[in-house]
């Protein structure tokens, strides 16, 4: 089965870094993440740019925007990135610089990613206005996260799933994923998603921890059932994306978790072709071979 991961980090962030090594036990470098792709026939990644000025420093009001992925000098060959914006560093330059980073790197980069909750502004708060013009400019995909933040410093009322209804609504022009289906506010985000025709959820980062958490958690019927009847609640797997939020969890075992929360007839549809249309991956044609096979499989 080929899969596209619509989220992970590739960040050279301190609280990462600590979860790997302690908690998730993920090789969190670049020989660790081309391992975990290829063991899970992960084809292709999407990856959430986000960066700090200084270690543990995240949510960072001074982290500049766009913030990439420094994990390594250079992006793996089979990843994308959404460019992430802190909303603290919105000033012309900063957004002449997303433009440009945006001009130049076509085909690497498909989204912008709004982190909700990390920082304290709504979505809906016209700071992001520059953001989603440009989004809209060039067809880009906005990422939002919703839901349970991993840093305390985080306010939830800026992450609840409904206010991305208020921001769909007022952009129809604009593809919006919720990330995260909006945990715990799971039958929320799938509402949400389920009156905007623009607005799609992931189903990352639904936990953190080793293999041997995930797996034991995968067989709770509570914790299952509850995101079952919300998936059915939506009733449209069309607008589920598949995503790991790796490194906060293994690929291997966050794939079997999320197997059993997908009902088998829609494993092509959440684990694959989502990511392709939502994040327009068929036109970005000068990718490298990794995404021009994703294309050709494609190409009718």
């Amino acid at each position: 089965m080929k899969i596209i991961d619509a989220h992970v980090h590739y960040s050279r962030i301190a609280s990462f870094m600590d979860c790997a090594s302690r908690t998730s036990n993920v090789d969190y470098t670049e020989k660790g993440y081309l391992n975990e792709t290829e063991k899970n026939g992960v084809i292709h990644t999407i990856c959430m740019g986000l960066t700090e000025s200084a270690p543990a420093g995240f949510p960072d009001k001074a982290a500049k925007t766009p913030m990439r992925a420094d994990l390594t000098e250079k992006l793996p060959p089979n990843m994308s990135l959404c460019l992430g914006i802190n909303p603290h560093e919105l000033n012309e330059r900063c957004l002449a610089e997303t433009e440009e980073q945006i001009e130049r790197g076509k085909g690497s980069i498909v989204g912008m990613k709004i982190y909700a909750g990390y920082y304290h502004k709504d979505v809906s708060d016209p700071i992001y206005d520059p953001v989603y013009k440009i989004a809209s400019r060039h067809d880009l995909t906005i990422v939002i996260h919703t839901g349970d933040t991993y840093s305390a410093k985080g306010q939830l009322k800026y992450a609840h799933p409904l206010n991305v209804d208020t921001l769909a609504v007022t952009h129809p022009e604009l593809r919006i994923i919720a990330c995260h289906m909006g945990i715990p506010w799971a039958f929320d985000a799938c509402e949400v998603a389920a009156k905007n025709p623009n607005v799609y959820l992931d189903i990352s980062g639904m936990f953190i921890g080793n293999a041997e958490f995930i797996e034991r958690k995968s067989v709770e019927p509570l914790i299952v059932d509850r995101y079952k009847q919300a998936l059915a609640f939506l009733n449209n797997y069309d607008k589920i994306l598949f995503g790991t939020d790796w490194p906060l969890v293994p690929m291997s075992a966050y794939i079997d978790y999320c197997k059993k929360i997908i009902p088998p007839e829609f494993y092509d549809k959440v684990f694959y072709q989502n990511a392709i249309d939502v994040f327009g991956l068929l036109r970005q044609m000068n990718r490298p071979s990794v995404l021009k096979e994703v294309i050709d499989q494609n190409d009718p």
